[in-house]
């Protein structure tokens, strides 16, 4: 069983639905990539509404629907395995916010074979 739990590292990274990494949406390129690195945990999530470094606000609201809205993919692990992507991020977050802050886990408990630790 994989075990994750005390001080942690968790980083948010803002991005449009648009942002692409070789012709693909780019996070399809940073999921894999965190999962290489056998980091514990990485979710994306897709937002209703928001706006970004242009101030133009992306919305879902039918007056207003967008075809780039907000992403927001969220990795937590070790604070020195979480760093150790950074730079990869560094390459591939051209356009948008990539925020790392300190967190606590109090519980993950993954299967066997789920991470690579």
């Amino acid at each position: 069983m994989i075990r994750l739990n005390g001080p942690a590292l968790r980083v948010a990274i803002f991005i449009g639905e648009n942002g692409t990494f070789h012709h693909q949406p780019l996070y399809t390129e940073i999921v894999p990539r965190a999962h290489q690195a056998g980091l514990a945990r990485d979710s994306v999530f897709r937002g209703i509404e928001g706006y970004g470094a242009s101030s133009l606000i992306h919305s879902t609201r039918l007056l207003s629907l967008s075809e780039d809205l907000p992403v927001a993919v969220v990795i937590v692990d070790s604070e020195e395995r979480v760093r150790s992507l950074l730079p990869q991020l560094d390459e591939l977050v051209t356009e948008g916010l990539v925020i790392p802050d300190d967190c606590e886990v109090i519980r993950y408990v993954g299967r066997d074979g789920e991470g690579k630790r």
